[in-house]
């Protein structure tokens, strides 16, 4: 266990050096911001003193190479705009993005594992056919799209549930949470819906796939000759063991969407990183838009090795030193 976590560690470290360079690069070669942050009518001597005083004035090699030196003590930088560092803001929002990335997570396993087993168990049923429709609805309509016929429909005809905003949070320790209040929860059910809607599809459909090919193991077989019941069945020989990839899958994409919940965060005018990297692009502020992308990098990093650990849970044969990062 400690050889494999170490090897993993240092796996890690190698791939956000090389992320940094891609970053870095791909984000300070292009615009300038100085153009956006300064009057138009400035001459060129306060335009000098503006790009000394954000360090744009230095060789692109120069400016890399004091971000890795104070990356290494947790200073990504300060904000072009709000003057503040990078990873405070990102801080700040990074709550509100978790918490529509895992409950949108949390809508797409709950209700797609029981519905891809009973599409599973029954594939020439009427009900096992409309499942398997709806998935393809759930992957075929774009995200933007569903979220405002969402907005459309239960909060602006029917007035159900509120369609922008966080709602009412609670404090715990030190992180805003809006899942803990009944007016959060109100605000959270359409994004976290829309956001979840392509993940409810994948998983109705590995675990269908699953389900359809464990049913033929031998062990389900015996289980079954054994006189136990259905239930028992379906619950201990076949949910464990189509869990497995069903975790694999998840796990990266819980870092996508954590990533790309840019869109559901601006319909929604939900209050997470996603929007906060929207205006950073649009304001050219460098070091927010790094800082976001390196945080990102870090939470698939993290992810990864959660979904690894979690092989040996969910099946004791997977050795962790055949595990590959």
């Amino acid at each position: 266990m400690l050889v494999y976590l170490i090897r993993r560690l240092l796996q890690s470290v190698a791939v956000l050096l090389v992320m940094s360079v891609l970053v870095f690069v791909g984000v300070f070669a292009i615009g300038d911001p100085v153009e956006i942050l300064i009057n138009p009518q400035a001459d060129q001597a306060e335009i000098a003193r503006a790009r000394a005083a954000l360090g744009l004035d230095q060789p692109l090699w120069r400016q890399y190479a004091l971000f890795v030196v104070n990356a290494a003590t947790g200073d990504l930088g300060r904000s072009f705009v709000h003057n503040v560092p990078a990873i405070d803001l990102i801080l700040q929002r990074m709550p509100a993005t978790l918490e529509l990335a895992v409950t949108a997570t949390l809508f797409g396993v709950l209700l797609g594992v029981p519905l891809g087993l009973l599409a599973g168990l029954r594939p020439q049923s009427r009900i096992g056919k409309s499942i398997m429709a709806g998935s393809i609805l759930g992957f075929s309509l774009p995200t933007f799209w569903v979220g405002l016929m969402l907005i459309m429909v239960f909060a602006v005809q029917l007035g159900w549930l509120p369609s922008t905003g966080r709602g009412e949070t609670r404090r715990v320790l030190g992180i805003d949470l809006s899942i803990l209040t009944l007016d959060g929860l109100r605000h959270i059910v359409l994004p976290a819906l829309n956001l979840a809607l392509f993940k409810l599809s994948l998983v109705i459909r590995l675990s269908r796939a699953g389900t359809r090919e464990v049913v033929l193991q031998d062990y389900v077989k015996f289980a079954r000759a054994k006189g136990l019941a259905q239930r028992r069945v379906v619950w201990v020989h076949v949910f464990k063991n189509i869990m497995i990839p069903i975790v694999t899958v998840l796990g990266l994409e819980l870092g996508s969407t954590i990533a790309f919940a840019v869109v559901t965060e601006t319909i929604f005018a939900w209050p997470g990183m996603g929007k906060l990297i929207i205006d950073s692009i649009n304001l050219l502020d460098r070091p927010v838009v790094v800082a976001y992308l390196m945080v990102v990098v870090f939470m698939f990093i993290l992810i990864n090795l959660a979904v690894d650990l979690a092989y040996s849970v969910l099946d004791p044969r997977v050795r962790l030193s055949e595990v590959k990062g």
